[in-house]
């Protein structure tokens, strides 16, 4: 057993970034201002995208997406159920209606083929998850979206760096989301960032995000001198500041190295529990860039004789931190109660949803501690049945 708790999703914080918030705190602008702005600008390089608005969550992106969308009461957006609950609460705040689209068991991805059959004359847009860093199948989701008019929301919040067939996720929809919370590829503590083609819509978005007014709190007090504002819709306190923008300038010039880092020790994973009775994640897909977020074993007691749940516990006792992505959507009391939803509607969901533990997977982790997780999951495994649960 380790000595100390090896934390789930605990980031990678390095020294530039350190001394570049210390700047930010001396140079008296802590709030929006032009960090944000050099972050904005980094990001949307990185990504291949002509414009791109910081916000304080990948949450704030998805709706004000939906908002720039125009998607409203009335309205349906198929989303999948295996997914944190942001992704059904933005729909929801904009009063729309979400429609529940199962995934495809191998991939753990939205499965196109129940897009389309949950496709009716109310649908608006799709609001599609990479998951765990591994695209979509888009070409099939593009079509289904050309096919029948419907706008188009990635929520990229574990595929920074994932690409489909050459091209950068968050780029084949009319927004990509992401998120730099503080267990992602590259973090911000809290924050997020939109992508759009679209110079009007990103305009509207950046009104949006803070307060619908039409220009933001730096313009107005920077050194050109003070900018009046006028409100011009009701909008959101959703921007990003500049304690948050002076870790991500960093962070992003070594997304690379993280990434590099994360796909060593999956693929250290895949190798140690090939022989586990556990269901491993699949490979990535050919002509992909898989972003290597998380790295989920399914747990199945009548095959392991140890639940997941079970799992947990004694990768705990261990002390291994673990995480669980996702308990599907139908499975939490307030969308049972709102919509009566039953989790065998989506049974491919509900079963992943029941096995899966993801363990930890950050550049942070040193060869001993990747050993570490290793041998407890391989102890634990040829133990069970002595094992007591409580």
């Amino acid at each position: 057993m380790r000595e100390q708790f090896l934390i789930y999703g605990s980031p990678l914080i390095e020294e530039e970034e350190i001394q570049e918030v210390i700047t930010t705190l001396r140079s008296g602008w802590i709030g929006t201002g032009p960090k944000v702005s050099k972050f904005e600008e980094a990001f949307k390089a990185y990504k291949d995208s002509p414009y791109a608005v910081a916000l304080n969550s990948c949450t704030a992106a998805l709706h004000l997406a939906l908002i720039a969308a125009e998607v409203g009461a009335e309205d349906e957006v198929i989303v999948t159920p295996m997914t944190f609950v942001a992704s059904v609460n933005a729909i929801l705040h904009v009063g729309a209606t979400p429609v529940l689209a199962d995934i495809d068991p191998t991939t753990f991805n939205i499965d196109p083929k129940e897009i389309e059959q949950k496709i009716s004359p109310k649908t608006k847009a799709i609001l599609l998850v990479h998951f765990a860093g591994r695209p979509c199948e888009m070409d099939e989701i593009m079509l289904l979206a050309q096919k029948n008019n419907l706008k188009v929301i990635e929520d990229c919040a574990h595929a920074i760096e994932a690409e489909y067939k050459g091209k950068k996720v968050g780029n084949f929809g009319d927004y990509g989301c992401f998120s730099f919370y503080v267990t992602k590829n590259i973090i911000t503590g809290e924050g997020g960032m939109i992508l759009t083609a679209d110079e009007e819509n990103a305009a509207r978005i950046k009104m949006l995000g803070l307060h619908g007014m039409s220009k933001d709190a730096w313009k107005r007090f920077g050194d050109e001198g003070y900018k009046h504002y006028f409100v011009e819709e009701l909008g959101f306190k959703y921007n990003m500041t500049d304690m948050q923008a002076s870790l991500g300038i960093h962070q992003l010039k070594r997304i690379e190295k993280y990434l590099k880092r994360r796909k060593e020790i999956w693929y250290q994973y895949q190798e140690a529990f090939k022989e586990l009775p556990i269901g491993l994640p699949a490979n990535p897909a050919p002509d992909t860039k898989h972003a290597f977020h998380l790295y989920s074993i399914r747990v199945n007691k009548a095959i392991a004789s140890i639940s997941r749940d079970e799992m947990l516990v004694a990768l705990a006792t261990q002390n291994i931190g673990t995480g669980v992505h996702y308990l599907s959507i139908p499975e939490h009391p307030f969308y049972q109660r709102t919509f009566a939803w039953d989790s065998d509607d989506c049974p491919h969901a509900k079963q992943l949803g029941r096995e899966t533990l993801s363990l930890p997977l950050s550049p942070r982790l040193t060869d001993q501690d990747v050993k570490d997780v290793i041998e407890a999951v391989k102890y634990i495994l040829s133990k069970e049945n002595e094992l007591i649960f409580v």
